[in-house]
């Protein structure tokens, strides 16, 4: 019996992309080269020029599939609950895609799927009473809290080599290593603060970006107009 050769799949813009972005969530932007790419692709790195333009075309494409992975407000749920999951949906892809909040706020343009995200977000505002002024604060109070907060928490992620803290004492310990010179007890709210970040309490029952988020909402509702208000 003949054996048979394995067919290889047709090379497109998509699978292009796809193979970048893995490339890119496990080595970051740096790692991401038109060799390197041809090379997880099984092919010769001038083939990738017949789907994609240059380097930064890969980078605004994969940019679009991040947001592509943003959960649009569904027009099903009332307004809070669809903006909600919206926010909590793209901060999640990010946090997914640590490279990708820079690449998005850095990079020149307005990419398909990041079209499609503002105008879902603001048309569920619009289409449930908000006016639109308040429209326009309320999308920039959101959109801000996702991005800005995404890229605060992942520059305070701790390196995997970081001694572990359970108590008080370590974190006196701890703090004292990395501000030397400085008397922690002068700073017992830090302390306190710092404490917390190791502790389970009530404080854990909701996440530092749900709090934030729960806040522009709460704020957004006093805001809504009536029902008939242009």
């Amino acid at each position: 019996m003949a054996l048979r050769t394995a067919r290889r799949v047709p090379l497109n813009r998509d699978r292009v992309l796809r193979a970048a972005m893995r490339l890119v969530d496990e080595g970051g932007i740096e790692s991401l080269s038109m060799r390197k790419l041809g090379q997880a692709l099984g092919v010769e790195a001038m083939s990738l020029y017949n789907h994609v333009a240059n380097k930064d075309d890969i980078l605004s494409g994969i940019a679009n599939l991040v947001l592509s992975e943003f959960e649009l407000p569904s027009p099903d749920e009332d307004w809070e609950t669809a903006v909600r999951k919206c926010a909590i949906s793209a901060h999640d892809a990010l946090l997914r895609h640590p490279w990708a909040c820079s690449l998005i706020m850095s990079t020149a343009g307005v990419r398909p799927a990041q079209l499609q995200y503002m105008e879902s977000l603001m048309g569920r505002l619009r289409e449930s009473g908000f006016s639109a002024e308040a429209t326009y604060h309320a999308y920039h109070a959101i959109d801000s809290h996702i991005l800005g907060f995404t890229i605060w928490q992942l520059g305070h992620v701790m390196p995997g080599d970081m001694p572990r803290v359970t108590n008080r004492e370590g974190i006196a310990v701890f703090l004292a290593t990395f501000l030397p010179g400085i008397r922690v007890d002068d700073y017992p709210y830090l302390l306190e603060h710092a404490e917390q970040h190791v502790i389970e309490g009530k404080h854990k029952e909701e996440s530092a970006f749900d709090f934030g988020l729960r806040l522009i909402l709460e704020g957004l509702r006093g805001m809504l107009d009536p029902p008939g208000a242009d």
